[in-house]
């Protein structure tokens, strides 16, 4: 899909503040405030934006740890990797996750209070999803960069 320099200018602005109004997006962006809304609704009904969200500080709400948990599977049939699949969907603790190449299967991103609480998570519910025969967990001591911006 090619942009436009508005377009792309309206896509790196939002990124950067959601909540701007379509008045202060159409100034910064050099458009009248038609166009510029008209704009922000065919990116929108493109899936170019896929949604707002309000960016939370997990360890304000009592998150402390954040953990990178390598998930082997024992099979790889469509069946078993599907009911792994639907118990992350489920699984609240889990922010992310990734199928990926290599030796691992999939990565995911594992938000809890603390080392227990994480013990409790990859102990009792991740290694106890459907088709999960080993995982392997790293610990961010710091985020350095969390950024949700592409480049555009």
């Amino acid at each position: 899909m090619k942009f436009s320099d508005s377009e792309r200018r309206i896509l790196r602005l939002l990124q950067q503040n959601g909540r701007t109004s379509n008045v202060e997006l159409a100034q910064q962006v050099g458009l009248s405030e038609s166009p510029c809304f008209r704009r922000v609704k065919q990116l929108e009904e493109a899936g170019v934006i896929s949604g707002y969200a309000a960016i939370v500080d997990q360890r304000k709400l009592g998150l402390d740890v954040t953990a990178f948990v390598q998930v082997t599977l024992d099979q790889r049939s469509e069946s078993a990797t599907q009911g792994f699949l639907d118990a992350v969907e489920a699984e609240s603790s889990i922010m992310e996750c990734y199928a990926t190449s290599g030796e691992y299967d999939f990565m995911l991103k594992v938000v809890a209070s603390n080392i227990d609480d994480f013990a409790h998570i990859s102990m009792r519910r991740i290694l106890k999803f459907p088709g999960v025969k080993n995982i392997v967990s790293t610990f961010s001591l710091q985020a350095i960069k969390q950024s949700r911006v592409l480049p555009t």
